[in-house]
């Protein structure tokens, strides 16, 4: 059976993302900006790239690497050609793979980014995937919904995402600092960003304890 978001026209999500009722696309965007400029890395992983918004914001002179994931092969075509500039330059490599059944294939990395993308593989398929790649930073946003049952806003585009139902997970603050402690990483930074529609984007950045103590 296909994930869901292999069937999502990138079209689609973006229109939806970027609506003014909805402003996910922009919030990130200036976000994305912030976890690139962070950390002093020479290497990323975006987990869950969908179309490469905020790829715009990485400093070539900086990275090295940075790695594109996606589930959704149409996704990482558009991400090539929107930045085929950094892909040239062999900056930007783009993986397809499902993070829940092969997480262990993934490369490592000093900064692993991941943005509205835990609540689709949910807790335990995402620390494994931390395992592997193995971050010294991890940079992640999570929506907040004060109204659980309605966690995709409204839209002229809302039932392209359906589906998404079926592998939606509610986020919890508390519960994923808790399981990133679990493995190692202590919550370092928090930014609460609210959203038009009253919802919330939360960024919280998590550090390997293990290279604290070094």
């Amino acid at each position: 059976m296909k994930n869901p978001w292999e069937e999502i026209g990138l079209e689609d999500y973006e229109n939806h993302m970027k609506l003014d009722s909805v402003k996910q696309l922009q919030t990130l965007n200036s976000m994305m900006k912030a976890q690139f400029d962070e950390y002093p890395v020479t290497t990323a992983m975006v987990l869950g790239i969908a179309g490469g918004n905020g790829l715009e914001h990485v400093d070539c002179g900086k990275y090295s690497i940075v790695y594109g994931v996606d589930i959704n092969e149409k996704y990482l075509d558009a991400v090539a050609a929107r930045f085929a500039g950094m892909t040239d330059l062999g900056v930007l490599k783009l993986l397809k793979m499902d993070l829940v059944s092969e997480p262990d294939k993934l490369p490592q990395a000093e900064l692993l980014i991941a943005n509205l993308l835990i609540e689709y593989i949910g807790y335990d398929a995402f620390v494994k995937a931390v395992s592997t790649v193995n971050p010294r930073f991890v940079s992640c946003v999570i929506q907040i919904n004060d109204d659980v049952c309605n966690w995709v806003s409204d839209s002229p585009y809302v039932h392209s995402f359906d589906k998404l139902e079926e592998v939606h997970h509610q986020m919890d603050e508390i519960e994923l600092a808790e399981v990133m402690e679990r493995v190692g990483y202590s919550l370092r930074f928090r930014l609460k960003e609210c959203l038009p529609n009253g919802k919330a984007l939360v960024r919280m950045d998590f550090e390997d304890g293990s290279e604290v103590v070094k």
